[in-house]
């Protein structure tokens, strides 16, 4: 199975969480290509069956130019900023030809944890954009916390994010099963 992660990171963290959803999913029979936004190219999801979508929220959403601009005010690297999820998600339909299969999408952001109550997330807007161009989202998008704009990764989320790619890897394999019938 061909899964696909693609993630967006100004400071790191989301990269981390990643790296762990990586670490779930990673099973004999399962090829992992981890690829940073900016460097996602057609020929990665060729033929893949799951892409995993990560994203750091700013300002309740997906980034923007003008939030990307921001992270690099308060040190995140300035290469980071020119190109985000935000507009990877408007290339996507020209990435994966129509004759070919959708894979289906798991979606998870980072986010501040002195906001996680608040509403809005880059996962829910991702999620959003997905469907309405015809993608079937597995799970609710899913959210890892981090202490401040910066970091660290909240504690125990690292861990999280592992068992959340490995449930994913079970929720492929249940509607795969359920296809084939």
């Amino acid at each position: 199975m061909k899964t696909v992660i693609v993630y967006e990171s100004m400071f790191g963290n989301t990269e981390q969480i990643a790296g762990r959803v990586a670490d779930g999913l990673a099973q004999p029979g399962v090829d992992i290509a981890l690829r940073d936004v900016r460097d996602v190219g057609p020929d990665d999801l060729a033929g893949s069956e799951l892409l995993v979508v990560g994203a750091p929220t700013h300002a309740f959403s997906l980034s923007r130019q003008s939030t990307r601009e921001d992270a690099v005010r308060q040190g995140a690297d300035p290469s980071r900023a020119g190109f985000g999820v935000r507009e990877w998600l408007n290339t996507l339909d020209a990435a994966l030809p129509a004759t070919a299969g959708r894979p289906r999408v798991a979606i998870f952001d980072t986010r501040v944890e002195k906001v996680r109550r608040l509403p809005g997330s880059a996962a829910k807007r991702a999620a959003k954009e997905l469907r309405g161009k015809g993608f079937e989202v597995l799970d609710r998008p899913s959210s890892f916390y981090v202490t401040d704009t910066k970091g660290p990764i909240t504690q125990g989320e690292s861990d999280r994010a592992r068992e959340w790619g490995a449930g994913l890897l079970q929720l492929v394999r249940g509607r795969r099963n359920r296809d084939a019938s």
